[in-house]
């Protein structure tokens, strides 16, 4: 076996399952401490509670983003590493810098690298974490210290951007983004929104509202698209829902080099043939799929499906069949 290169240990994705079900329930907490803490994590489940965490960590060389469920627990971090904590579940209390803040479920808080720094969750629930190795985001703030450790509403506009992004980051439980490799642009995006949602300095604001947040505000305006395929869309309708104007909706999807009215197709059209390609639904007809996903022309369906896949809908049906038809 060869060792990689340099240039491919730079790229080196890391996928870590922490499930601790799969631990004895009494040895959890130790056996947590022996491989993590390390690592200058520490967690400590409340009394008559036992630690439970299933969670998916996606670890970059530049940028870690961890997801997962976890039961009510205190978790210390003194690792230098910078982290942006959304807490998704219920109440969380955190503390740095001598502070300590109540935080409601969306709600999210920024911990410095630089002191350590406390989070505990008072009910089970789902949390997202960004972590920043080596302290990578604090250079990008306004005053670090202030910044930090401060309550971050989950109704903040740059918050709700970063949310939608990452979640797309980590569909499939983050594998999906540890098997396309999350391009290096996709990490600069986080860091702008990251930046944002904390408060940027100048520069990095500058650097962010014309990267991060035109990346951000895309990805939610796909997202939105994508709960509302099957209705119809118009360019207006989209812009006012997310405040915006046609024409900026117009040239963030002209910045990848496509249209709004292209990209719903496409979505329609993978959407039909993901269907069609399922045995469950083989009793479907093929018109009551095409105006499911939004067509309301099946011969306009029809011709773009054939155009797209390189075979009608009727013939990919037939590639589901058990020996191809």
């Amino acid at each position: 076996m060869h060792d990689a290169g340099p240039a491919q240990k730079r790229d080196r994705v890391r996928v870590l399952r922490i499930r601790t079900d799969d631990w004895p329930e009494r040895d959890r907490a130790e056996r947590f401490r022996e491989i993590h803490g390390r690592d200058g994590i520490r967690v400590e489940p409340r009394p008559n509670e036992p630690l439970q965490i299933d969670a998916t960590l996606v670890r970059f060389p530049e940028l870690g983003l961890l997801q997962g469920r976890r039961s009510p627990l205190r978790s210390e971090f003194a690792d230098g590493h910078d982290r942006l904590m959304l807490n998704l579940g219920g109440p969380a209390v955190a503390t740095q810098f001598g502070r300590e803040l109540l935080l409601d479920r969306g709600d999210a808080i920024a911990l410095s690298g630089l002191d350590r720094g406390t989070l505990t969750t008072l009910r089970a629930g789902r949390i997202v974490t960004i972590d920043f190795p080596q302290g990578r985001l604090l250079p990008l703030l306004k005053q670090p210290r202030h910044d930090c450790a401060r309550r971050i509403p989950k109704h903040s506009l740059p918050l709700r951007l970063l949310r939608g992004y990452v979640r797309a980051a980590l569909a499939d439980d983050g594998l999906g983004a540890a098997s396309a490799g999350l391009p290096q642009l996709a990490i600069a995006h986080i860091y702008d929104l990251a930046a944002m949602v904390v408060g940027a300095a100048r520069e990095a604001e500058e650097i962010a509202n014309g990267r991060g947040v035109r990346a951000g505000r895309l990805q939610a305006i796909k997202n939105d698209i994508l709960v509302h395929l099957e209705k119809e869309l118009s360019l207006a309708e989209v812009a006012a829902r997310h405040g915006v104007s046609p024409r900026y909706v117009g040239m963030l999807f002209e910045g990848e080099g496509t249209s709004m009215t292209e990209f719903v197709r496409e979505e329609r059209l993978k959407r039909a043939r993901a269907i069609l390609l399922n045995p469950l639904h083989s009793a479907r007809r093929i018109a009551e799929v095409a105006y499911e996903v939004g067509f309301n022309d099946l011969s306009y369906f029809n011709r773009t499906f054939r155009r797209r896949f390189g075979h009608s809908p009727r013939e990919a049906r037939e590639l589901a069949m058990p020996n191809g038809g």
